[in-house]
């Protein structure tokens, strides 16, 4: 992010309390996407500091034996953070993993500096409510002129990599490894049992999981086809006129997210880098559609890594196109993931 200070003689006086602070950061970051909308994180505050914990009670346990996913989910609720934080013209100081005897305490944050927001700071936060992960298709138009040289940009700045998938022929490989991967999973006794456990049926008043409106009754058909996951489970559920596009959709531009390495601290910048993506698309009128199936399969991932992504980490499959969209959300409350002035040991985390 980049910024500009103030005048020093404008830093002495606080413009919020810290606790203030941390109820308007966390209020905007429980809006970051996870997993299966899974929200597995929780927050601590104390004095001028935030910080960021993941929530392994949240994990999916068939899926992400490894916490991947949950720290890539991580990941991107550090980066709302951290926007949160310039909205209201602080400076973030960032601590990642900082202690290596609590693996769950993804980063501590703190806010001794001030400088006003960017506007295209602000464009994204503007966003961050406002974004929905789509699961369809696209209309047939291509990106915005430029767009693809700043996500890439960004995400470089972030230490990763978006790479598009243009050629034809890998786009189809990538599609067909993203079919096998719902087939065999759909398949998979345990794997369906906690979807199942995340999908939320109509009427529900739970704040997290996919409610039913996030995704179509009838599935679309793409081209190449990228299936989405089955949250309803024969149930009927979804939205009826997800998309005003007419079949066969357009798969929209196809990008894998890479890191060179692939631990924890890997997989939190590529949810930093996810969620800087999935808001500087929304600000251009731009929807993204996600896929992790392959991803949660390790040959299957063995397989994008050596033949898709040059042999670096592939963390995550992302379509993306111009679709109408009318996908609702749910999070959970504030006060249900900040604890104010707790020490950590009260939390069984030393």
């Amino acid at each position: 992010m980049d910024v500009r200070p103030v005048p020093a003689g404008s830093q002495t006086k606080p413009r919020f309390t810290g606790a203030e602070v941390a109820q308007q950061v966390v209020a905007t970051a429980v809006w970051a996407p996870s997993v299966h909308n899974t929200q597995p994180w929780w927050f601590s505050a104390h004095g001028g500091q935030i910080s960021l914990y993941a929530d392994d009670s949240r994990r999916l346990a068939v899926a992400d034996p490894d916490g991947r996913e949950m720290m890539i989910s991580c990941g991107a609720a550090l980066f709302t953070v951290r926007l949160a934080l310039r909205a209201l013209s602080y400076i973030p100081e960032v601590r990642l993993l900082p202690d290596p005897d609590q693996p769950l305490l993804v980063a501590k944050l703190s806010w001794r500096r001030r400088a006003e927001p960017t506007e295209w700071e602000q464009r994204m936060l503007s966003q961050v409510t406002q974004r929905r992960t789509h699961r369809g298709g696209f209309d047939p138009l291509p990106l915005p002129p430029a767009l693809l040289g700043i996500l890439r940009e960004g995400a470089e700045r972030d230490g990763t990599m978006l790479r598009v998938v243009a050629d034809d022929g890998r786009r189809a490989v990538l599609a067909e490894v993203v079919e096998t991967a719902e087939q065999v999973q759909r398949l998979d006794s345990a794997y369906v049992s906690e979807l199942a456990g995340w999908a939320r049926p109509p009427g529900s008043t739970r704040r997290d999981g996919v409610p039913h409106t996030a995704y179509p009754a009838h599935p679309g058909h793409t081209v190449p086809h990228y299936p989405g996951r089955d949250f309803a489970h024969g149930h009927g559920w979804g939205a009826a006129g997800f998309t005003a596009v007419s079949p066969p959709w357009a798969a929209g531009t196809v990008c894998l997210l890479t890191t060179t390495g692939d631990r924890p601290a890997d997989w939190i910048r590529a949810g930093q880098a996810l969620q800087r993506i999935l808001l500087t698309n929304a600000t251009c009128g731009v929807a993204a559609a996600l896929h992790s199936q392959p991803l949660e399969l390790p040959w299957l991932r063995d397989f994008v890594r050596s033949c898709l992504s040059d042999g670096a980490y592939p963390q995550l499959v992302l379509r993306l196109g111009q679709v109408t969209q009318s996908a609702f959300s749910v999070r959970r409350l504030p006060s249900d993931v900040l604890s104010m002035e707790i020490a950590e040991h009260q939390r069984g985390l030393t």
